[in-house]
């Protein structure tokens, strides 16, 4: 029974559990269904929200821009209307003063007619006074002629002979007056010339130290004893021979005691030559191979010494961008003179000189200094190659690729080509100062009593010249005249005469002063 009933309850559960399901399928399916339509509705009154909101805001917009445009047109037409006003204001001005220079021209055409009825009432009166003018001359014609015939009466001179006297009356007081006033204004000028010149070159030599005596080359090797000369000599002459091939000088052993003379025109070689023989003296060893050790030797540290020589110029003078080349032909300097003044410190006192004198004067400083170190450089290569010492210089100084401005000092500093600059002016100074000072130079005794001579012979060349004689070791002539035939002014004339022409003819270091001397002596003997 039990089975039966489980049997038949079964069947009757599993549809009542469809049925169950398919009741709840319903439901939930309802349930979603009602839940969706509401939250559609929900959502359908947010979008007629937005959208109402978002008509309103566009309304809003629209008022505002409305107000904005009418706020814009209302201050645009505010704006045009100022602005023709403006312009009205200014047409109105404008008009005004239009009016006004219509005004002034009327005027100014009324005035002009007033001076052009002047004009010619002008013209009128100087064509009457013209009229009148020719009149008087005629008259004054006649007059003239009448009074010449009564003067070639009274003084018994013809015209011509009178007119002659008179030009020559009157040449005689020109030239009389002329020379006064020349003179005051030469010695007005030669004064305050002195004064500035002096002031310039004194304030230049203040800050410049410079030396008094000039090293020399060395040309004569000391030697211990006589026995070292046949040392050097020797076996059949092999030792000195060597020396004599490997430096290029001549070595000059005499009867001289303990000395032997290096003869030769390059200065380089004489110094090595001469620290070659020194050396192999203190060493003590002399024969063929050891000479050329010690030659190659000594060449290198004379480089070494040239190259530093160049160098210390260069810090020396405050010039540190040289080319390396210049440098090197600067040192070379130092063993080259010239009348006993050693050519490297001429060169720099030159241009420490030169740019002292530039800074004075207002001219470039660098321009100067550097023409200055470098005008001379030519000598040290004037015994290798052609030319003078100024072309020598001008070429190098171009191919190290100085510039014009310095060239130019080089090629002016003797006056071989006409100046261009005050900076070569100042170079060519301060060339004059360095090798003019006392005891830069030495000069030879014929060289002095010829210059004297010259300027002796330059003097007596002159007409009316009785005696002349050069003072002050050159440095001035003194030149006595005929008073009774050279006048005062006739003697200033001739100084100035004298002066150029020794300017023109001589080569002289400084200035020579020329002193014309004219004097009267009367002697009488009481008895």
């Amino acid at each position: 029974m039990e089975n039966i009933l489980l049997s038949v309850s079964a069947p009757i559960v599993s549809v009542i559990a469809v049925a169950l399901f398919v009741v709840g399928l319903a439901g939930g399916f309802l349930v979603f269904k009602i839940y969706s339509s509401k939250k559609l509705e929900k959502n359908k009154s947010n979008a007629i929200k937005i959208i109402e909101d978002a008509y309103a805001e566009a309304k809003t917009i629209k008022k505002e821009a409305i107000i904005e445009s009418k706020e814009q047109s209302q201050k645009l037409k505010e704006e045009v209307e100022q602005e023709v006003k403006e312009r009205r204001t200014e047409a109105l001005k404008l008009e005004e003063r239009l009016n006004q220079r219509e005004e002034h021209l009327e005027k100014k055409e009324q005035s002009l007619d007033k001076k052009s009825d002047q004009l010619d009432e002008e013209k009128k009166e100087i064509g009457v006074l013209k009229e009148n003018l020719e009149k008087a001359k005629q008259e004054q014609e006649v007059l003239k002629g009448q009074i010449l015939e009564e003067l070639e009466k009274t003084a018994k001179l013809s015209k011509q002979e009178a007119k002659d006297l008179l030009i020559a009356n009157m040449r005689n007081d020109a030239q009389k007056e002329a020379a006064v006033i020349v003179k005051k204004i030469e010695d007005d000028a030669k004064e305050e010339g002195e004064n500035k010149a002096r002031w310039i070159i004194g304030q230049a030599l203040q800050r410049c130290a410079t030396e008094t005596v000039s090293e020399m080359t060395v040309s004569v090797v000391a030697l211990p004893n006589d026995e070292m000369k046949g040392r050097i000599i020797g076996r059949e002459g092999r030792n000195i021979r060597t020396i004599e091939a490997v430096t290029g000088v001549e070595l000059i052993i005499d009867d001289t005691p303990e000395t032997i003379t290096i003869s030769g025109f390059d200065p380089i070689r004489r110094e090595v030559a001469r620290l070659s023989l020194e050396k192999l003296i203190s060493d003590g060893r002399i024969h063929p191979t050891r000479v050329e050790e010690i030659v190659e030797k000594m060449q290198r540290e004379v480089d070494k010494i040239v190259k530093q020589a160049g160098e210390e110029a260069c810090n020396e003078t405050g010039i540190f961008n040289l080319n390396p080349e210049l440098v090197r032909t600067l040192g070379r300097l130092k063993y080259r003179t010239s009348y006993g003044q050693n050519c490297l410190k001429h060169s720099i006192e030159t241009s420490i000189i030169a740019g002292l004198l530039a800074s004075e004067m207002g001219a470039n400083v660098k321009i100067a200094k550097r023409g200055g170190l470098l005008h001379d450089i030519g000598k040290a290569l004037d015994h290798e190659l052609e030319g003078t010492h100024i072309q020598i210089g001008t070429e190098l100084a171009k191919k190290c690729g100085e510039n014009d401005a310095v060239l130019h000092c080089i090629e002016a500093h003797h006056f071989n080509v006409e100046f261009k600059s005050i900076e070569a002016v100042i170079v060519q100074v301060a060339d004059a100062i360095s090798s003019s000072r006392p005891g830069a130079r030495r000069d030879s005794f014929e060289n002095y009593i010829k210059r004297l001579q010259q300027l002796e012979e330059i003097a007596n060349g002159f007409k009316g010249v009785e005696k002349s004689f050069a003072v002050q070791a050159g440095r001035e002539v003194r030149i006595i005249v005929k008073p009774d035939q050279i006048s005062d002014s006739e003697a200033m004339f001739m100084a100035k005469d004298i002066a150029s022409k020794i300017e023109n003819e001589m080569q002289y270091p400084g200035q020579i002063k020329v002193n014309v001397i004219r004097e009267s002596r009367y002697t009488e003997t009481a008895k």
